[in-house]
């Protein structure tokens, strides 16, 4: 069995807590409490690069929210230019450790490159729900966290 969840958010600050209320609410409901602190950290720093970086003006970002077969999967996308990269954070510095923060975090990590804008994807492994774990990821992207 597998759930899927998708909400739009419009490019604004308030959109971030939006964002990981509706990824922690989501989660509620379904069930599952494992690595849901991990997820929704995740989900904040995926959607601030949005707002901050990814969304031109006037245009929304959406979250994607995904569970099946021992497997939580979030996406953001937004149809800005550039393509993220994760950073070695510097001790001093006040920002820039977002997507390091998810590719240490999550099990799986990837950028995608659209027809117009891109996708973060990012896996998280959970040891219940179906009882099993997940293998072979190289199908989904996977990129080792």
């Amino acid at each position: 069995m597998s759930l899927s969840r998708q909400q739009r958010f419009p490019r604004a600050r308030a959109s971030v807590r939006a964002a990981r209320q509706f990824v922690g609410d989501t989660l509620g409901e379904w069930g599952v409490s494992e690595r849901r602190d991990d997820i929704r950290l995740c989900v904040s720093e995926l959607a601030t690069n949005a707002v901050l970086h990814g969304v031109p003006l006037g245009r929304d970002f959406s979250v994607s929210l995904q569970w099946g077969d021992g497997l939580v999967t979030i996406e953001v996308r937004d149809s800005g230019p550039g393509c993220p990269v994760v950073k070695q954070p510097d001790l001093d510095a006040w920002s820039g450790r977002g997507l390091w923060l998810v590719a240490e975090l999550a099990d799986g990590f990837q950028v995608r490159d659209e027809r117009v804008g891109k996708t973060v994807w990012a896996g998280f492994e959970l040891a219940v729900a179906s009882g099993c774990r997940t293998a072979g990821w190289a199908g989904a992207g996977y990129q080792g966290g």
